[in-house]
């Protein structure tokens, strides 16, 4: 399932996501500090970092709600500042906060998200349909989000997200305040469109457990990088035999003590 988007060639793609010397403050205070990393295209990326690193600040700017203080940001090679557009076209959202309509329906919610993007009606409703039943929910979609539970609206908000067929989705702490068969079904859905339909995926979460040997990790701590690579080779690095202790041990500078 593509979503009505040939698959690419990686290789021949831009980063997926490239954040280059990002900067940003709120008055006296910064939130960022020269952040830049960068995500491949069908890559599972995760930003890691504990309450209060930037997480949040640096998804705002990434999704163009903020402009940043300093730097740039390319999707794709488009600038989100300069070709807001056409990087936005590129992206699909998943925000912390619940954002579905609870008084529409699961598909009504996906058809006004349709329109925003300017997808026909019959369009929308046919990838609505399609994403629906992707996502597990085919025999809900005539029911009014609040009738959902928690990991149920997450699940629509992902196949929402995937509507105007992005080629990367950003996800900020996505299994936040979901019980733990939610989350490793949440976890499994995103991996598999990674691995099934080559979207890339920019994961932010402070769990980390939620982290595979395999992906790769930006340990973001005080509005700083301080480690972007595979997390095998981050733990490497750091000499230790898990993610967890690995960023213990890389903020233990700062007089950090838990991950």
């Amino acid at each position: 399932m593509n979503f009505g988007r040939s698959l690419p060639v990686e290789a021949a793609l831009p980063a997926a996501l490239v954040v280059e010397g990002v900067s940003h403050a709120y008055g006296a205070r910064k939130a960022l500090d020269h952040v830049s990393f960068a995500v491949e295209p069908a890559t599972f990326a995760v930003l890691l970092g504990l309450n209060g690193a930037g997480k949040s600040t640096l998804f705002s700017i990434v999704t163009h709600l903020y402009a940043s203080k300093a730097g740039a940001v390319r999707i794709f090679g488009y600038d989100v500042a300069r070709e807001s557009g056409a990087a936005m076209a590129e992206l699909g959202v998943v925000f912390q906060s619940r954002t579905l309509d609870l008084d529409l329906t699961v598909e009504q919610n996906m058809l006004y998200q349709g329109a925003l993007h300017g997808i026909g009606r019959l369009e929308a409703l046919a990838r609505s349909r399609e994403l629906i039943a992707r996502v597990g929910l085919a025999d809900r979609r005539h029911d009014r989000a609040r009738h959902l539970s928690g990991g149920q609206m997450r699940r629509v908000e992902i196949a929402r997200a995937l509507l105007h067929a992005p080629r990367l989705v950003l996800l900020d702490e996505p299994t936040a305040g979901l019980d733990i068969k939610a989350r490793a079904d949440i976890l499994a859905l995103v991996r598999s469109l990674v691995l099934e339909d080559r979207v890339g995926v920019l994961w932010t979460t402070h769990l980390v457990d939620e982290v595979r040997r395999e992906d790769s990790v930006v340990v973001l701590h005080k509005g700083r990088v301080l480690a972007s690579d595979s997390a095998r080779s981050v733990m490497e690095a750091a000499g230790t035999a898990s993610i967890g202790a690995a960023f213990t041990k890389l903020t233990a500078g700062d007089g950090e003590e838990e991950a």
